[in-house]
């Protein structure tokens, strides 16, 4: 899919600067060793990664949902874990933008644009996830200026070290009114964080979260009450879009990891990368990972220019998905038992793709 120029240098810089700062030895390290890359972070912060799609006097870089796109199919590649990361921060500052008071906007959205805080993005019980509407345990109860919010949520990402949540709780019942979205500071009394040990996802940990008559001031509302499921489900399209973009980056190592094995690996007398089998292996795996992503471009240009991508962005994630698989699973096989090495980045991407 053909960038523009400016485009293709953030490409680029992002390349250069993950590689510089967490190269591949050392991301495998704090990968293994379940460490968030806090350094990562902030050099992509100094880039205006994080703010990406926002506007300027928010603290954000600008940009449109393909330099989202572009940002996460890069740390994807080389970084999975903080592609997750990227997915979220981005979820929540699509949320805020959306929603948010200007009040709200300076406090929160401001710096999580900026990379000067993080956030975590509350919805997921243990019951079930965007389907969680009918089976919603965490109750909010407005009680004179506050909200006391109780309930557990589940398979949170990176809740031990955000600064706050965006959590999503029943406050009346109904169907799909009675929905609210709160802001939470992550040191309110009463919340308490505790890490699910995964295998994979190491450096992006996932958490269960409890909230135990969590008081938050009735400013921390989130858009309207009873209209936080409504304000949600319009963000789920560009949601959808960043888990593709995403998998993508890890197709795309999974392509590069594999390719330089069979370069160098010989069998026979020859090179894997001179056996035709194995050609037809990369080279397929190589064309759904190209016509993945310029479906996701398409797409993406379609959301900056407000159209509706209900259908495309759902396409768009199960293609790039599939990608990723395929990838991963073509890299397994020309690796071989090389594939079993837990400090080859194969062995990373093709456990990652699961939670894609």
């Amino acid at each position: 899919m053909i960038l523009t120029e400016e485009q293709q240098a953030l490409d680029r810089r992002l390349g250069e600067t993950i590689t510089r700062v967490s190269p591949v030895e050392r991301f495998q390290r704090l990968d293994a060793d379940r460490q968030f890359d806090h350094d990562l972070h902030a050099a992509l912060a100094e880039l205006g990664v994080w703010g990406l799609g926002i506007p300027r006097e928010d603290g954000g870089s600008a940009g449109t949902s393909v330099d989202q796109m572009i940002a996460l199919r890069a740390l994807g590649h080389y970084v999975t874990s903080m592609g997750m990361f990227g997915v979220v921060n981005f979820l929540c500052t699509r949320i805020l933008n959306a929603n948010a008071t200007a009040a709200q906007r300076g406090e929160f959205l401001q710096p999580l644009a900026r990379g000067a805080a993080k956030a975590s993005f509350c919805l997921t019980e243990a019951q079930g996830g965007t389907d969680i509407l009918r089976v919603m345990a965490t109750r909010a109860v407005h009680d004179g200026r506050d909200y006391v919010i109780d309930g557990t949520k589940a398979w949170i990402c990176g809740a031990s070290f955000s600064d706050f949540y965006i959590v999503v709780a029943r406050t009346s019942e109904g169907k799909t009114d009675g929905v609210s979205m709160f802001i939470v500071p992550h040191n309110a009394p009463g919340v308490q964080v505790r890490r699910i040990e995964t295998f994979a996802v190491n450096g992006y940990e996932v958490s269960e979260v409890r909230f135990d008559q969590v008081r938050v001031p009735a400013a921390n509302l989130l858009g309207q009450e009873g209209k936080g499921f409504r304000q949600l489900v319009a963000m789920l399209n560009s949601e959808r879009l960043s888990a593709s973009a995403n998998a993508l980056g890890m197709t795309r190592g999974a392509l590069e990891v594999a390719a330089a094995h069979a370069k160098g690996r010989k069998a026979f007398g020859k090179t894997l990368a001179d056996f035709q089998a194995v050609q037809h292996k990369l080279a397929n795996a190589a064309l759904v990972y190209e016509l993945a992503w310029t479906y996701l471009v398409t797409t993406a240009q379609a959301d900056d220019r407000k159209e509706k991508i209900d259908v495309a962005s759902s396409m768009a994630k199960v293609a790039a998905v599939n990608a990723a698989q395929q990838a991963a699973d073509m890299g397994m096989e020309i690796l071989g038992a090389a594939a079993f090495d837990v400090g080859n980045p194969m062995q990373r991407i093709t456990a990652i793709t699961g939670f894609t």
